[in-house]
């Protein structure tokens, strides 16, 4: 097996592995004994749901959450110099893309070795295609503002940019402040702007539907106080 630094996606939430990732990372990541996790008891879970048969006590993790210190990234990939793959597991989805998996990545690229991204689900990128919005300009925004001023100001702006750049705005919020994000939406954008709601993509509980905020408005809207969305704004 090459030494490389691995991006293994994983399931967006309580779904079968088969139903989202193909067979070749199943083969790839039972290779693997040193991985950056963004949080090691999920990591060890996802690993045993890959194979039972897992060395869960043989693999070595290496935290990459917001209390981590990227310094130590440098001296872990020193492993794949000597030509010991490695892997990077995330906490939902794709590492790297809104995850701090990006700092590893970078260090790496730094450092001239080869990262081998693998597929997998990305909920931006099947929010997207399901939306039936702009899939040639799209940006992703993270989280907005907590400050319901500044939130409402942002908000505005992203419509905003949605008319004047024709560009997809996504942006994401807590499942707790979800139903807090709908209503801010259709106080303040425009009728005529459509908002796609994506949540829960690929499990039993996804839920996708577009509508104008006029026609949202008019609509019962789900109970999302516990599922991960994406909330998706174009013309």
């Amino acid at each position: 097996m090459e030494a490389a630094l691995y991006l293994f996606p994983v399931t967006l939430g309580e779904t079968s592995l088969e139903a989202v990732l193909p067979a070749y990372n199943h083969e790839i990541i039972l290779q693997i004994r040193h991985f950056f996790v963004e949080d090691v008891r999920s990591a060890r879970r996802f690993l045993k749901k890959v194979s039972q048969e897992v060395d869960i006590d043989g693999i070595t993790f290496y935290p990459i959450g917001k209390h981590a210190s990227t310094e130590h990234f440098a001296v872990h990939l020193n492993l794949i110099k000597q030509g010991i793959p490695m892997g990077v597991l995330s906490e939902a989805g794709c590492p790297a893309v809104a995850d701090p998996g990006a700092d590893v990545v970078a260090i790496a690229q730094r450092e001239g070795l080869k990262v081998v991204p693998l597929v997998g689900p990305s909920s931006m990128i099947l929010s997207v295609m399901a939306s039936g919005f702009n899939g040639q300009s799209f940006a992703f925004n993270g989280y907005l503002p907590i400050d319901p001023g500044e939130r409402t100001r942002r908000i505005k702006s992203l419509e905003q940019r949605v008319y004047t750049e024709h560009q997809t705005q996504l942006f994401i919020e807590t499942p707790y402040r979800n139903a807090k994000m709908i209503e801010e939406l259709l106080r303040t954008c425009r009728p005529q702007t459509k908002l796609c709601i994506a949540a829960g993509i690929t499990c039993a509980e996804e839920y996708i539907r577009t509508l104008t905020i006029q026609e949202w408005k008019r609509t019962k809207r789900p109970d999302l106080s516990k599922i991960p969305a994406i909330f998706l704004l174009y013309k």
